[in-house]
């Protein structure tokens, strides 16, 4: 069935909409040295909390960061950077909010309340993730921290294939089946050919115990970054814990020193990196 004129055009105009798009958001993207994913197949490990503390800990050790919440439904790291101002938009573009040296953009700005439900179907979600691509104004950043949404469907996919991820950190918790969802995630991954940066086991410790992150690790032939110990540190919320606690500072040092030495090997990391292992050091 052929298209009348009417239909071509629009279909025309859609096409160069698109390619729009894609122009802006390359051009967002060129100004951010290194995309590193926090991501895993289940929800309630603590996913946010690692891609919240990631980032800190980067800008605490001098880097440019900025942390994208993809998790558009759940939208859940700008509270748990302890912020509670807006972004701002001016001409089409989006301020992030900074919050300890980190410059964060989230869902959580747009809603009314807090507890407002966001139901989005599929293309929705879609749309939502490349404004934020295509809108925010970064400026430059050696690291740009991107919390996925749990799964294997839409969303992730589109942060996927639209960012051009340079690395994931896959988080599992002891329990089995924690780890097999993340092993999921970890074969979804495998088969868009983005890099597994490594695997962090969360919340161990006497309550849930110790072991399925290492195990995972070994059976997808991954590095395993390091433990995560459930602590009653976290219940502070009002920063982020790697700031305030030196036992979660010294787990996160791990945890960035094997991720660090993953990126070296692609030859993905900022020059600071490769000089030293962070931007202090390199001024030094």
């Amino acid at each position: 069935m052929q298209m009348n004129k009417e239909q071509q055009q629009a279909r025309l105009d859609q096409i160069k909409r698109q390619w729009e798009q894609r122009r802006q958001i390359s051009q967002r993207l060129n100004r951010i040295k290194t995309k590193l994913g926090v991501y895993s197949g289940k929800g309630g490990v603590g996913k946010t909390t690692v891609a919240v503390n990631l980032a800190a800990y980067l800008a605490k050790h001098g880097y440019a960061v900025g942390l994208l919440d993809a998790d558009i439904d759940c939208p859940n790291a700008a509270k748990a950077m302890g912020i509670t101002e807006r972004a701002q938009v001016h001409d089409s573009q989006i301020q992030p909010v900074e919050a300890h040296g980190v410059k964060v953009v989230s869902m959580a700005f747009f809603q009314q309340r807090d507890d407002e439900a966001i139901i989005f179907r599929g293309p929705m979600i879609h749309n939502a993730i490349n404004q934020f691509l295509q809108m925010t104004e970064w400026g430059d950043l050696d690291f740009l921290v991107v919390d996925l949404p749990p799964g294997t469907s839409d969303a992730p996919l589109t942060v996927m294939q639209v960012l051009s991820m340079d690395g994931f950190i896959v988080i599992t918790t002891p329990q089995s089946l924690a780890a097999m969802d993340a092993k999921r995630s970890i074969n979804m991954i495998k088969k868009l050919n983005v890099d597994v940066l490594g695997v962090v086991e969360n919340f161990t410790g006497e309550v849930f115990g110790s072991g399925a992150g290492a195990q995972l690790a070994e059976e997808t032939d991954l590095q395993f970054l390091g433990h995560l110990a459930l602590r009653a540190d976290y219940r502070d919320d009002s920063r982020p814990t790697v700031l305030a606690v030196p036992e979660v500072t010294a787990e996160y040092d791990a945890i960035w020193a094997g991720a660090r030495a993953r990126l070296q090997a692609l030859e993905r990391t900022p020059e600071q990196v490769s000089a030293g292992g962070s931007a202090e050091s390199a001024n030094e």
